[in-house]
């Protein structure tokens, strides 16, 4: 077996021993995660992010190292609108703080099992149709117009029709059970609230995905380059939520930065046939957009009208609705 036919098994083991000395070692028990805390996983993870680009760099080239750096640093910033989402699912739904790290880290494992599920037929279809290609281009195209022409609008976690079916299930706690997502009363399986902000922020993940993934996809050709750059910018996303959730309203050019390097990629897979961009080339200008505008917003701060506090919550629902 060659060092190619190890590639994929051998990330995949990876990962999955870091998720499980994540949660069965260091986070065994449900607690609040420190600030200090989360900055010292952060710093972990983004480390291992640049210890892997330097190895792609040293064995696939130059080449392959810019495009899981730019795969990586899209999905990091569109992973940062996604952090302000789940803030306001947390809100709404009155998550226990010590009870958030165990959603996060199991919507993760979703997210990088939805990501192995969608890149690798994703990638072969768009090197096999090449209208495929030019569809997603256009996709994030009209994606980066529409997040640019959006405005602040406020997300609604519990509208969606899976959510609302949910809670009216009648099979529901009205109360959190600790950090469990199911338990057992009078011989029957309940559903504990935290179970259904789990849906929810899975169902958040996949609208996520479907900007994201297009976005790397149009960066490299290689599913394994745009796989890792996914996962490891997903893996650091729980430490990040704890590091900035509090501070997504100060990145107020961040959406705006966003938008353009989705259209830019949007027109970078849509005239791939007849333009060549270099993925150094690309990297650089995925970076100065995103840098330039986290750089723009922290120049340009404004104090939160007074009264303005966290996202608005919805009304609580009442126990017949759950």
């Amino acid at each position: 077996m060659t060092l190619h036919d190890w590639l994929w098994p051998g990330f995949l083991a990876f990962v999955a021993t870091i998720l499980f000395v994540d949660l069965f070692v260091l986070h065994r028990r449900d607690s609040v995660i420190s600030m200090t805390g989360a900055c010292r996983t952060v710093a972990a993870y983004v480390t291992l992010a640049m210890l892997f680009a330097a190895g792609v760099f040293f064995f696939a080239g130059a080449g392959r190292g810019a495009e899981f750096l730019t795969g990586y640093l899209i999905e990091q910033a569109l992973s940062l609108d996604n952090i302000f989402v789940i803030a306001l699912i947390f809100a709404y739904f009155k998550v226990p703080a010590e009870a958030q790290y165990r959603v996060l880290f199991y919507g993760i494992v979703g997210a990088i099992v939805m990501r192995l599920s969608l890149i690798v037929p994703g990638v072969k279809l768009v090197d096999q149709f090449h209208v495929v290609a030019m569809a997603l281009g256009g996709l994030l195209i009209f994606s980066g117009f529409k997040m640019l022409t959006s405005g602040d609008e406020m997300v609604d976690p519990g509208d969606s029709r899976i959510v609302r079916l949910l809670m009216r299930s009648g099979r529901v706690t009205p109360d959190y059970e600790g950090s469990k997502f199911f338990i057992r009363r009078d011989g029957l399986l309940y559903m504990t609230p935290l179970f259904v902000v789990l849906v929810t922020v899975e169902i958040t993940d996949l609208i996520f995905a479907i900007d994201s993934i297009p976005a790397v996809l149009a960066v490299s050709n290689d599913a394994f380059i745009v796989f890792s750059s996914n996962v490891f910018a997903i893996l650091g996303l729980r430490a990040l939520f704890f590091v900035l959730s509090g501070m997504m309203r100060a990145f107020r050019y961040l959406k705006t930065g966003l938008s353009l390097v989705l259209v830019f990629i949007g027109l970078k897979m849509l005239f791939a046939e007849y333009v060549e961009i270099p993925s150094m080339l690309a990297l650089s200008i995925t970076a100065l957009i995103i840098g330039g505008s986290v750089v723009a917003s922290l120049l340009h701060r404004e104090a939160a009208p007074e009264g303005e506090a966290a996202p608005q919550r919805a009304p609580e629902h009442s126990e017949s609705e759950r």
